[in-house]
């Protein structure tokens, strides 16, 4: 098993959740149903993960802007120009 410190982890998967967003930003072929057939989460459960997180530590958060971050856009824009 991986030994690090409580901070080196966290920037390590800090790191590796901005790299997973992009890619899913860069590949807006890839449906949220086939993410949700495929891995059993999609981008609305990572916004939905990135709230809960917020809102344990008490941290104020709008739903919207959070799907906005996972996105790369407004949801309904992204919705307009690539959900199928």
């Amino acid at each position: 098993m991986l030994e690090l410190d409580q901070a080196t982890q966290t920037e390590l998967e800090a790191a590796a959740f901005r790299h997973l967003l992009q890619h899913l930003r860069e590949h807006t072929e890839v449906q949220n149903i086939d993410l949700m057939n495929l891995a059993g989460f999609c981008r609305n459960c990572l916004s939905k993960w990135v709230k809960e997180a917020a809102d344990e530590k008490g941290v104020t958060v709008d739903y919207e802007a959070v799907r906005e971050m996972v996105y790369g856009m407004p949801y309904n824009d992204w919705k307009a120009r690539f959900q199928k």
